[in-house]
């Protein structure tokens, strides 16, 4: 990225501060709806980039989610996301205490914050006690976990939740917590995914000269690299002795 922006500087006299970057930029999320995700950080997958245009992303929490259910015990889900984000799947929650903490992912538990909160909000857990809960799902620590059960559906039928929706909602979250990714590691990944995405969308040349530039002791890499570069119409020169620098850069 700093690269990138180094080029972009030196061609195009425009400084950007990548912070600043407008979070709901079209050509971006063009660039991710049609899986043009080559060089994107996280999302350059073939399985990525086939989801991706699935999902058609519209806003960043669905770059979020993505980069959390693209992993081997979440990925079951991804089909259900995508169902219900597109309306094509009615989201149904077991309890309406549940729809403010699981609204973003459309009724898709994906989170270890989304297990911790449930716990505060339904069964009265503190903040302490609803990350013993994470760590027992977790870490699948069997004598802590039966505790924390019973904790659980204690604490729901305080708070007048039915013990059999409380249950229910325990073998939901049970199994689905003991892979849930952290939502802030899923949320700074998913940044820089779309602040690559952002730089490809409107500064390709610089982009992927920066790209091939990093990658440029991979011939294999390189080979990719190139092949994306032929696809989007951006040439690729030989090195020319009064042209080339010391590594891949941007001919005006």
């Amino acid at each position: 990225i700093e690269d990138t922006l180094a080029r972009i500087y030196k061609v195009r006299n425009e400084s950007i501060n990548i912070e600043e970057i407008p979070e709901d930029d079209k050509k971006a999320f063009k660039l991710l709806q049609g899986g043009k995700t080559t060089a994107v950080f996280q999302l350059e997958s073939e399985g990525m980039k086939r989801y991706l245009k699935h999902l058609k992303p519209t806003v960043f929490e669905d770059i979020i989610a993505m980069v959390a259910l693209y992993r081997p015990g979440p990925m079951q889900l991804i089909p259900d996301y995508i169902a219900r984000k597109h309306k094509k799947k009615k989201v149904e929650y077991f309890h309406p205490k549940l729809k403010p903490i699981l609204e973003n992912t459309y009724g898709t538990l994906l989170y270890q914050e989304q297990v911790m909160k449930i716990a505060q909000e339904l069964a009265g857990f503190s903040l302490g006690e609803a990350d013993i809960l994470r760590k027992a799902i977790g870490k699948k620590i069997k004598k802590l976990l039966m505790g924390q059960k019973e904790k659980f559906i204690q604490g729901c039928k305080k708070n007048d939740i039915n013990p059999s929706i409380a249950q229910q909602i325990w073998n939901w979250i049970e199994p689905f917590a003991s892979y849930s990714f952290n939502r802030s590691h899923a949320a700074a990944y998913a940044t820089i995914a779309y602040q690559t995405a952002y730089l490809k969308a409107h500064y390709l040349p610089e982009f992927m000269s920066a790209v091939l530039t990093s990658e440029r002791n991979d011939i294999e890499r390189i080979a990719v690299l190139m092949e994306e570069c032929k696809q989007l119409d951006l040439k690729v020169l030989p090195p020319d002795i009064n042209e080339s620098f010391t590594f891949f850069s941007v001919v005006p």
